[in-house]
């Protein structure tokens, strides 16, 4: 990649992401973010802090409703695969967009073991949904590296309190999911019409 590039990162209201979306700044490649909301099952606090954590950075946002696409997945697919295939629909929504926008390589701020969505197995399954780079600039950082440079940009006071990622979650998430079995799911809930319908639902936040 080129410093000319652009990435199109996944934002939350959390600590990660907006750290992971600075180291990419600080390199010099510019960024546009989206932001994946289901306040039907959270709040509207998620979003709110990510618009401001996209100001903050200074970075374009989208943000896509997400309620119906994770209310079937919740119910209709195996649920201890939810976080993995809820993982997999955010890259392939983030990968039209980018597309659109003209980027490059998508960028998250997963950090390796942290949830059961990162362990080594399944973000491999995850990264598998789309043909772009994934690039995790915070893959192997501590968590209390991540909280320090956080409080230092000045995202650690917007990003504080509770994620309401898991809402929809599993008490008992797969932490070894198989392809196959990720992919049938899939085909089962029809999730290329989701995927559709999301972007029918993107937004820009100005």
């Amino acid at each position: 990649m080129q410093k000319k590039d652009r990435g199109l990162v996944l934002l939350s209201g959390g600590i990660d992401s907006p750290v992971a979306a600075h180291a990419m700044l600080r390199k010099g490649y510019a960024l546009t973010a989206v932001h994946f909301a289901h306040e039907a099952f959270t709040s509207k606090e998620p979003t709110d802090k990510t618009k401001r954590l996209a100001k903050k950075l200074g970075v374009r946002l989208y943000v896509v409703d997400v309620n119906d696409a994770f209310a079937k997945l919740a119910s209709e697919a195996q649920h201890s695969l939810y976080f993995v295939l809820q993982k997999r629909l955010m890259l392939r929504v983030a990968e039209r967009l980018a597309a659109k926008e003209k980027c490059t390589f998508l960028v998250t701020g997963e950090n390796l073991g942290q949830v059961s969505s990162q362990t080594l197995y399944n973000l491999s399954v995850i990264e598998q949904a789309v043909s772009m780079p994934v690039l995790r600039p915070l893959l192997t950082n501590e968590k209390n590296d991540i909280v320090r440079v956080a409080r230092e940009i000045g995202t650690f006071e917007i990003s504080a309190g509770p994620e309401h990622c898991d809402a929809l979650g599993p008490e008992h998430p797969n932490t070894k999911a198989e392809l196959d079995d990720v992919l049938e799911e899939e085909e089962k809930i029809g999730v290329d019409a989701l995927i559709e319908k999301s972007l029918k639902k993107a937004r820009v936040v100005r």
